[in-house]
């Protein structure tokens, strides 16, 4: 695919409701963030596929947390890919971008020629909510299942919010004219308005190992919304979502005219870390002196790389541990 300019609704998410089905969403489209994300690494397509997923997610489901949170995504495996983690941080104030960073953990040697997903083995998918001091972190957990990190998603939501929810997701490597190849993705997510907790049967749901679909959660007249919606949505094609042609405006229009589609105010992001020197030296202070010295290097200082955007810090060994705020060890 062949991309002029950047576009104005790139590395952006737009909120959305369909008002004759109350069903809610967002389209996200990402390209810088991933050009930022994947820059830091020099990771094989495969697993720049699966990071290039989750971000996306990450995006789509990060929108609605407010000012100054922040979303964690992770999914843990026993595969080649041992671990994804993306964080989103809600804009510091009202109009400002959000800022996503993600980093994935794997073992080269043990990745094969299957797809991406293949190399996810068994599992869990989790996401994390951290809403500032004094409050509790909130996070939950399922099973790695369905055959794609959106279907993990999807899963989630049935799971531990009962809220019947649909991701549609296009992301690959595009070229511009005369210039490099680089990521770009795509996608909507649409989702019930929240109401009281459906009635789940004791009986487990309909999905892989018992686990609750979307499906499971509706009937009634709320279930043929739901599969209206759906319809719709299974039309969309791949270049739509990716969207070089067609603004987030138009698609929504073009997929759910009939839902009555309102859109609210779009949502920056850009890829960002938050990593520092004064946080490392945070990470660092569980350790003693003698954990100190081991890490100190033949030239007398203690490093450290940030896994997310690749910084990489040099401090004086005596300004590290806990030792170097407190008594020495006798």
């Amino acid at each position: 695919m062949t991309l002029g300019s950047k576009l104005a609704w790139d590395d952006t998410v737009l909120p959305f409701q369909l008002d004759t089905s109350d069903v809610r969403g967002r389209v996200a489209r990402l390209d810088g963030v991933l050009e930022g994300i994947l820059s830091q690494h020099d990771y094989p397509e495969k697993v720049e596929a699966l990071v290039a997923e989750m971000a996306l997610l990450t995006a789509l489901i990060g929108q609605t947390i407010k000012l100054r949170w922040k979303l964690q995504l992770q999914v843990q495996s026993d595969g080649p890919v041992r671990m994804i983690a993306t964080d989103y941080y809600g804009p510091e104030k009202e109009g400002e971008p959000a800022r996503i960073r993600a980093y994935a953990s794997y073992d080269r040697d043990r990745l094969t020629d299957e797809a991406p997903i293949e190399q996810v083995g068994k599992g869990y998918f989790a996401i994390m909510l951290d809403q500032g001091m004094g409050m509790q972190p909130y996070k939950g957990i399922t099973p790695l299942s369905g055959g794609s990190l959106k279907a993990c998603a999807e899963a989630y939501f049935a799971q531990s919010e009962q809220l019947p929810t649909r991701f549609s997701l296009s992301f690959g490597k595009s070229r511009e004219a005369g210039g490099a190849e680089h990521w770009r993705a795509g996608g909507v997510m649409i989702q019930v308005m929240p109401q009281a907790s459906p009635h789940v049967s004791g009986e487990g749901g309909s999905g892989e190992g018992g686990l609750l679909l979307a499906s499971d959660l509706v009937d009634g007249e709320e279930e043929e919304n739901w599969n209206r919606v759906n319809f719709h949505l299974d039309t969309v094609e791949a270049l739509e979502l990716i969207g070089p042609s067609v603004s987030p405006t138009d698609l929504l229009v073009r997929l759910f005219h009939e839902e009555q589609p309102r859109v609210f105010d779009a949502q920056p992001v850009r890829f960002g870390c938050s990593c520092s020197e004064d946080k490392v030296r945070q990470s660092l202070s569980i350790y003693s002196a003698k954990d100190i010295e081991k890490m100190t290097t033949a030239e007398g200082t203690v490093t450290a790389d940030c896994q997310f955007c690749g910084a990489h810090y040099v401090m004086d060994p005596a300004s590290v541990g806990f030792d170097a705020e407190g008594p020495s060890e006798g």
